[in-house]
């Protein structure tokens, strides 16, 4: 136990045979149980687990007969916390990348009832730019803003740590089924958080590479495919938060600055038909392209402003 508190770890492991032995190894006595949950690997990640869980008891062993992502594999040891009632639950990777020195930083505000969920940061020291490849450290930045749009958490940053701690109250809200699986679960999680009205705050931690893992994430794919999930998700926020469960005017704006926007790309792109056509601009054309850019871009920022407000609580 820590502070009168019960933890329990969730490890969710894909083809870590040559990691999880560490990972285990390097977790602290206040740790009450331990849940991995071994998404189908392919290696031998389940025989080494049973050869620990031989050795101690607080080792609990979950194995998916389909693969379901990181996210499923998440959701299960999540609902398993949930269901055997601990107090605070804490995502590990199996890869070794969560350095478990950082473990009582991230429980503190926890179990003090000062946050329901705290994220680790790796991004506050600035060593992160220094150690972490530099195509993830721009990629993370980049749905680091997507993810505050997205999310109404204007407060926090480096969403895609994966290193955090929950109370009862964040794991009894959540319908872990519904959670995104793949990369980009700590996104779709924030912003189901956010809808509950579940408080969050950022820790320091440090940021852990080249001690062995493999990353198997395309950059690329993943920034799009993550980006695409937020969109979504905006607009879900938007409806559950502010017209199911209470009214806010914000929408009002937001779907104002969306509809300046779009008639702004039709007034654009028929400005430059002419101009490309004709050689001329037409005058009336231009000021309403630019009335509508202008309206478009002021709607959209008191929107966020509006949104920014409305969420200042939940620090």
């Amino acid at each position: 136990m820590y502070k009168g508190k019960t933890i329990a770890i969730v490890i969710p492991a894909h083809n870590e045979a040559t990691q999880i032995g560490r990972v285990i190894d390097t977790l602290p006595d206040i740790v009450d149980h331990i849940v991995i949950v071994d998404d189908v690997s392919s290696d031998n990640t389940v025989e080494v687990i049973e050869q620990y869980r031989q050795k101690n008891d607080k080792i609990t062993l979950i194995e998916h007969q389909q693969n379901q992502g990181c996210g499923g594999a998440l959701a299960t040891g999540y609902k398993w916390a949930a269901q055997i009632g601990v107090d605070v639950a804490v995502r590990m990777d199996g890869d070794g990348q969560m350095n478990p020195a950082d473990l009582p930083a991230l429980l503190d505000p926890v179990v003090e009832d000062k946050t329901d969920y705290a994220k680790g940061n790796r991004l506050v020291s600035g060593e992160a730019y220094q150690r972490m490849p530099k195509i993830r450290y721009f990629g993370n930045a980049f749905l680091s803003l997507l993810t505050k749009i997205a999310s109404g958490y204007w407060h926090i940053a480096d969403f895609q740590s994966g290193y955090t701690a929950m109370n009862r109250k964040v794991l009894q809200s959540i319908d872990w089924d519904k959670m995104y699986k793949r990369y980009g679960q700590p996104n779709d999680l924030i912003i189901r958080l956010n809808v509950c009205n579940l408080r969050i705050k950022d820790v320091p931690i440090e940021p852990v590479y080249n001690v062995g893992e493999k990353s198997g994430m395309n950059v690329g794919k993943v920034v799009f495919t993550i980006s695409w999930m937020l969109l979504r998700m905006f607009f879900w926020r938007m409806k559950e938060k502010y017209i199911i469960r209470d009214f806010h005017p914000l929408i009002f704006f937001y779907l104002l600055g969306i509809s300046f926007g779009l008639l702004s790309v039709f007034l654009f792109w028929r400005l430059f038909i002419f101009w490309y056509l004709w050689g001329v601009i037409p005058r009336v054309n231009a000021l309403a392209a630019m009335f509508s850019f202008m309206s478009a871009s002021q709607f959209t920022l008191f929107a966020m402003w509006f949104d920014m407000e409305a969420n200042k609580g939940l620090k």
